[in-house]
Formats: structure tokens, C-alpha cells, sequence
């Protein structure tokens, strides 16, 4: 019999959010860049789980060429598998016309494009400028709001650059604002490296509001490579950001920037959203099995602290 879990206690702070929608990456950020690729029946079960834990937006896959990103060369299988799960948005990455053609097809309604503050990592990342990758992103969105398809825009390298080092507030901020005049619903800054701090992330967060930025269409995508995750979320949440991603068992990184490593933990982040009494409508526990049947499934432990406390109870 299992033990009632009567933690974390709930001592709310003030002014922060009522309610925090995470968009879980697990299944796309998170397995993309496992060295084996997963059996397509286990991306949809983790998926299937994943939505029945309460989470609402779930990143299902990506439709870049196969050549680039192996691991989820099953896009067109595996997407099929998930008509059967209602009331979840389930988007999908599409780097060009071509990937949307073939999202279109399957009948997503949520894609995203994905850019990059830098100019070395949009060269290695998409083998173009960043001028360049916003103009081939052009008629991906406006062919997607025609269409009435919800599209995200990801800017990566958002607080440091492996190969660049610092990356200027002013840079990030005329990316993304590019990014959002293309007609982006939302975007997603990316600490790719895992490298930004609190304070960085409010400035950036003020001077995109200053620049015409709201709040309400930002999320903050953090990796956790120097523990930092945690703390860059809760001064977006200070700041009323209140779209977070997160990944299942703390899967991924980024295969294009070697030192970036595993996003922040979507247990993680529920455990301090739950001790701050904030909605998620996510069941931990529920979470917590999912990502501990993953980690069987790839043959290795969650990097998750979470997971770690609670399936040892």
C-alpha cells in the first residue's frame, strides 16, 4: 500500500501566477537526442501517458528531414497514433515549407520554427543566417495563420553562446521581435547551454516588453546545466511569465551545441510549482511513473531529482 504524499507543503509567495501551463517537450526535445532511436510504440505510449497525467500541451514530434534528426525520422508514423488523444494540443516542429507540408497532411494544428539569437548556431543549426532563416520561416507562418494553425516560434541561445560566449540583450531582442512580426502566437526563449542567471532573465524579459513583447505570449524554455533551471523559472514567474517547458525525467539537450545538456525536469518544476500553490493540473505521481517507465524503457535512471525522492518512497 502506498503511503498519501503530503509534500511539498503549500506556502505561496505573492505576486506570482495562479496557474502555470507547462509545454512538455519530453517526446520531441527529450528523445531527439538519445543515441538510440526509440521504438515508434514507445514514443506513443510515453505520449499517451504524458496526456493522461493532466499535462495539456504535450510537443509530439518534429518534421525536419530525417538526415538531420534520425530519432524522429517516425514523424509520420508515430503522429497517427495520437488521434485518439482529446483535448491535449500535440505541436510539431517544422523547420521549412516541406515540414509543413507534411505536418498539414497529418492534420496537426500546432507547429513550431525554430530560430536562433546567433549567428554560429543558426550557421550550424540550419546551415543559414539568421536574416535568412527568418525569411524562410515567412511563408511557413503566414501559410499556417491562413490555415487558423497556432504557431510557435523558438529562439534559441537566447543568454549564451557556446561558440560567440555572450550574447547581447539587444541581439536576442530583435530576433524574437522579428520572430513575432512574422506572426508568431507565441515564443519561446531558449537558454539552450544552460547558462542564463535570474537577473539576465528579467532584463531580457523587461526589454522585449519594451519593444512590444507581452508577457502573456512568452515562455521560457531553461536547461539546467549549471542548476540554474529552477531559480531563471521562478524569476520568469516574478516577472508573469506563465508558459513553461519542461521535459519529462529531465530528457534532452540539443544535438547542434554539444555542451547543452538536459532541460529542466517537468517533475521538477511541478514540486515547486505545487510548494509555491500554483496550478498546473499535472499529477505528480502520475508524472513520476511515466518518466520512471521511460527510464526502464532506455535502460537508464531519470536525471530528475523528483523522480529519484519519489519513486524510492
Amino acid at each position: 500500500m502506498t503511503t498519501p504524499r503530503t509534500l511539498p507543503m503549500t506556502v505561496p509567495a505573492q505576486d506570482l501566477p495562479a496557474r502555470v501551463r507547462i509545454h512538455e517537450v519530453g517526446a520531441r526535445d527529450g528523445l531527439q537526442n538519445e543515441k538510440a532511436v526509440v521504438p515508434t510504440g514507445v514514443k506513443a505510449e510515453f505520449i499517451h501517458r504524458l496526456a493522461a497525467s493532466g499535462l495539456t500541451t504535450v510537443e509530439a514530434t518534429s518534421f525536419v528531414h530525417p538526415k538531420w534528426v534520425p530519432q524522429l525520422a517516425d514523424a509520420e508514423d508515430l503522429f497517427p497514433r495520437l488521434a485518439d488523444i482529446g483535448g491535449v494540443a500535440l505541436p510539431v516542429l517544422v523547420p521549412n515549407e516541406r515540414g509543413l507540408d507534411r505536418a498539414l497532411a497529418l492534420g496537426a494544428r500546432r507547429i513550431a520554427v525554430f530560430g536562433s539569437a546567433t549567428e554560429t548556431f543558426a550557421a550550424r543549426n540550419l546551415n543559414r543566417t539568421v536574416d535568412e532563416s527568418l525569411a524562410m520561416f515567412e511563408p511557413v507562418v503566414a501559410r499556417a495563420k491562413a490555415d487558423k494553425v497556432h504557431v510557435r516560434g523558438y529562439l534559441s541561445m537566447c543568454f549564451g553562446d557556446p561558440w560567440e560566449g555572450p550574447v547581447p540583450v539587444h541581439q536576442v531582442v530583435r530576433v524574437a521581435k522579428a520572430l513575432m512580426d512574422l506572426g508568431c502566437d507565441e515564443l519561446s526563449l531558449g537558454d539552450t547551454i544552460g547558462v542564463a542567471t535570474p537577473g539576465h532573465v528579467q532584463t531580457l524579459l523587461a526589454e522585449l516588453n519594451e519593444e512590444g513583447v507581452p508577457t502573456d505570449t512568452i515562455g521560457v524554455h531553461f536547461h539546467d546545466t549549471y542548476g540554474q533551471a529552477l531559480s531563471n523559472t521562478l524569476a520568469a514567474l516574478q516577472h508573469g511569465v506563465t508558459t513553461v517547458d519542461a521535459s519529462a525525467g529531465g530528457l534532452g539537450g540539443c544535438p547542434y551545441a554539444k555542451s547543452a545538456t538536459g532541460n529542466l525536469a517537468t517533475e521538477d518544476l511541478v514540486w515547486m510549482l505545487q510548494g509555491l500553490g500554483i496550478e498546473t493540473g499535472v499529477d505528480l505521481d502520475a508524472l513520476t511513473a511515466t518518466s520512471v517507465w521511460l527510464a526502464e524503457q532506455l535502460g537508464r535512471p531519470s536525471p530528475s531529482r523528483t523522480v529519484r525522492a519519489l519513486s524510492v518512497r
